[in-house]
């Protein structure tokens, strides 16, 4: 069997690395918030080309503190509106929740899955104040045009970056710095994970990056003085410290999914599949590699039934969650196609060429 994804392998390479970290923090004893975590944040800050990181519990903590801190410095109010992508994982939404303000959701645009701009236009209100995109499956919204929309409508951007670390614009610009603030998650299956949860904020933003700082450890200004009414959401010791240590390698971890992806489009042919679209740029680090198919159970079962592992990324829209029945009565058609027919396929940066090609000939086959 092809495995969807093999962590182990992917992190095997850093084993004595990780341990060697790992001793060292036992023997230095400061385990919350330590050199680790500032190092990290110095250095993934300089990766993103911000000049600020605020680590974080998890991804979904990332989005959440960032509105929470605008809502601080007098940016946001409770009940404002978010304008968010139809289609994206359920953690966006929540983050938007948590944080007292309103989720708008926006259709998806059929080809890249990101945001369908005619629907954002329909979609402003009085009360719009923030446009969050999410760069699904590792590819870049049109960030021009999403900044273009956020200067007409006087609006922040606020980008949920969790799948698209290192990701990049034709201009070289990179995922995390292309909005006011970014939202990252380091969960194990991500670009650069780690080892359980992380997460991090991205921004050129002083006053966020402060107000956030003291809000993910409880609203501290100084110990055991709190200025805010904050939560508990620090990213840990251990986790940075081997974030860095795969920071180093993102890069070409990246250019490798690139590869396979490039492999894929050219040589897989099957008129009963849809491929990605993507123009081979660097605007997509193929976080995953998702196709659509309007047989897609039946597909999965004969790739199962072939040796190959596949996930579907993700088989319910939000709107139709039991978890935001608010939304259950709109209707979203393309968001609904997508999530129907979606399959994500075995790919990341330790697949050698057998499965990558059997991956391939299965698929032609079908």
């Amino acid at each position: 069997m092809i495995p969807f994804l093999d962590l182990r392998a992917i992190n095997a390479p850093y084993d004595a690395e990780f341990q060697e970290k790992f001793k060292a923090f036992l023997e230095k004893g400061w385990y919350i918030l330590g050199d680790e975590v500032r190092l990290f944040e110095e250095e993934f800050a300089a990766y993103c080309g911000t000049t600020y990181c605020v680590g974080t519990a998890n991804g979904l903590d990332a989005l959440r503190l960032i509105l929470e801190g605008y809502k601080i410095l007098g940016k946001l109010s409770e009940g404002d509106e978010v304008l968010v992508a139809s289609n994206t994982y359920i953690a966006t939404i929540l983050g938007i929740q948590q944080a007292g303000l309103i989720p708008v959701l926006v259709e998806a645009d059929v080809e890249t899955y990101n945001f369908d701009f005619d629907d954002l236009q329909q979609k402003v209100t009085a009360k719009t104040k923030v446009i969050m995109p999410t760069h699904l499956y590792g590819q870049l919204t049109d960030m021009e045009r999403v900044s273009a929309f956020a200067k007409a409508n006087n609006v922040l951007v606020v980008t949920d970056s969790a799948q698209s670390h290192g990701a990049m614009t034709p201009n070289g610009k990179r995922s995390g710095s292309l909005g006011d603030a970014s939202g990252f998650s380091f969960y194990p299956t991500k670009n650069l994970g780690a080892l359980g949860d992380g997460g991090a904020i991205t921004t050129d933003d002083q006053a966020l990056a402060e107000v956030v700082k003291s809000y993910r450890n409880y609203g501290f200004k100084e110990r055991y003085v709190s200025a805010y009414s904050g939560v508990n959401s620090r990213l840990d010791e251990v986790q940075a410290s081997f974030l860095r240590i795969k920071l180093r390698d993102l890069d070409t971890a990246n250019n490798h999914r690139r590869v396979i992806a490039k492999q894929y489009v050219e040589e897989i042919n099957n008129p009963k599949l849809v491929l990605p679209s993507w123009n081979g740029d660097g605007g997509h680090v193929f976080h995953l590699f998702v196709i659509r198919c309007k047989t897609r159970d039946h597909l999965c079962e004969y790739l199962k039934e072939n040796g190959v592992s596949t996930i579907v990324h993700y088989p319910i829209p939000p709107h139709k969650q039991e978890a935001l029945q608010a939304y259950a009565h709109l209707s979203f058609p393309v968001t609904e196609q997508i999530h129907n027919e979606v399959v994500s396929i075995p790919l990341h940066p330790v697949m050698d060429d057998a499965a990558i090609t059997k991956v391939i000939s299965i698929l032609n086959n079908y």
